[in-house]
């Protein structure tokens, strides 16, 4: 996948703001070497702000290297923390998992500490593996349908498939996105 398949990914979960509104605060958690936070720098409005945290401190100076070339206008804070753990953040317009949900067994919990740090009206977008199968490298992921009933059990709503994109690693990739009521 490139930059362009990151956009598209997760541009349709994010609701752009009318002038007047406040910037926009989102997070992309495990973040690492950034593909998808230069994706949320794309979609974004110049005046929105972004918390990357990933625990790979040397995966984060990269991107934030990156994102100085590609995006200079975008505020981004580089966190190097592991995200299960409670975070020092203001609450939230929308929460980006890429690639991270899929290492954590017990996803309820986690859900929960991320439902926490929504605002209302906040939203999750997820991007997993399309399978309910994992191996040494995804150990744990899930496909839309097992995504949809977690997201809803752990009190997240209208829960939504945004895009869908063929993988040679576990047969395809999805994004969704997921409300707080």
């Amino acid at each position: 996948m490139d930059h362009i398949d990151h956009v598209n990914l997760i541009r349709d979960g994010i609701l752009l703001p009318k002038p007047e509104s406040p910037a926009l605060t989102w997070a992309d958690l495990g973040s690492g070497r950034g593909a998808f936070t230069l994706a949320l720098a794309e979609v974004l409005p110049f005046s929105a702000v972004i918390y990357s945290i990933d625990r790979d401190s040397a995966a984060l100076r990269d991107q934030e290297r990156a994102m100085r070339v590609r995006f200079p206008r975008i505020v981004v804070h580089y966190l190097p923390a592991d995200f299960t753990h409670p975070l020092d953040l203001p609450l939230l317009d929308g929460v980006l998992m890429a690639n991270s949900l899929h290492f954590h067994r017990h996803k309820e919990p986690l859900l929960s500490q991320i439902k926490s740090m929504l605002k209302p009206g906040g939203k999750l977008i997820v991007v997993e593996y399309a399978t309910d199968r994992g191996n040494t490298w995804v150990p744990h992921p899930l496909s839309f349908p097992t995504w949809e009933k977690l997201a809803a059990r752990s009190g997240f709503a209208d829960t939504r498939l945004l895009a869908t994109r063929p993988s040679r690693f576990l047969g395809g990739v999805y994004s969704a996105v997921s409300d707080i009521p």
